[in-house]
């Protein structure tokens, strides 16, 4: 059961990338509704309770493609980088009790978690990677989330070529997963701009799309509904999955 649902999510998933064939079939509301049914029973019989697979050192890939958007290249962004990101601030609002201004010296100071994860890509590519930083749990004990509260936001930097913002989604369930991070270093390293700098999701347990860069803001709220077209994710949007488990 576990093998096909899978199966049927990430399906899904790739055809929406993939040329005309894709094209056609998540054009098709019939096709769409049997994927769906399929995500949520992914989400309900899978769901967060597993662990992503962890690698040794000797296995981080010697090549971390780059599949995204370019680079913000801003006025805001541009400054931020040639200042290694000093004067950067990660807000954390929305229905939270203590809403935060986090710099990155702040971010480093808090409890740091590292994982050797492979990032899969809803392209067909995958690669091993050791990531540190804040786990999502530790920041969501910081801010303190409100009753009524479901979800949390990311806002990144990054926009498409039509200056729409990419923006991404988790529940607080899958937010609190202990491998769910805002990561500061790659392999070590401070994350390099075109990879995310200076803060970026990893969310291991689900397909690449869903860990944002460049995220900028953090937001706890109700619903999604009320942003952009109300599907949680700049892809979600397009008609991909909103939960992407692997």
């Amino acid at each position: 059961m576990k093998r096909k649902l899978f199966i049927a999510t990430s399906l899904s998933a790739a055809l929406a990338g993939c040329g005309a064939v894709g094209t056609k079939l998540t054009g098709n509301q019939g096709f769409q509704s049997v994927l769906h049914t399929a995500e949520d029973l992914n989400l309900k019989l899978i769901g967060t309770h597993g662990l992503a697979h962890e690698y040794s050192l000797g296995e981080i890939s010697g090549d971390f493609p780059i599949n995204s958007f370019d680079t913000p290249s801003d006025a805001l962004y541009k400054h931020l980088a040639r200042a290694a990101f000093r004067p950067f601030r990660l807000i954390v609002d929305g229905m939270v009790d203590r809403p935060q201004r986090l710099s990155l010296a702040q971010l480093a100071a808090m409890p740091q978690a590292a994982q050797i994860t492979r990032h899969d890509c809803v392209e067909g590519w995958s690669a091993i990677a050791q990531w540190s930083g804040v786990t999502l749990s530790d920041m969501l004990a910081l801010t303190g989330p409100r009753a009524g509260a479901h979800y949390v936001v990311f806002h990144t930097f990054d926009r498409d070529a039509n200056g729409l913002p990419y923006y991404e989604s988790l529940s607080l369930a899958q937010a609190m997963h202990p491998q769910a991070l805002l990561a500061l270093r790659q392999n070590g390293a401070p994350i390099p701009a075109d990879r995310g700098a200076p803060v970026r999701l990893k969310v291991p347990t689900q397909l690449g799309y869903k860990s944002a860069k460049w995220v900028r803001h953090i937001e706890v709220v109700a619903s999604l509904d009320h942003l952009f077209a109300g599907k949680g994710g700049y892809w979600e949007d397009q008609g991909y999955e909103w939960y992407a488990g692997i």
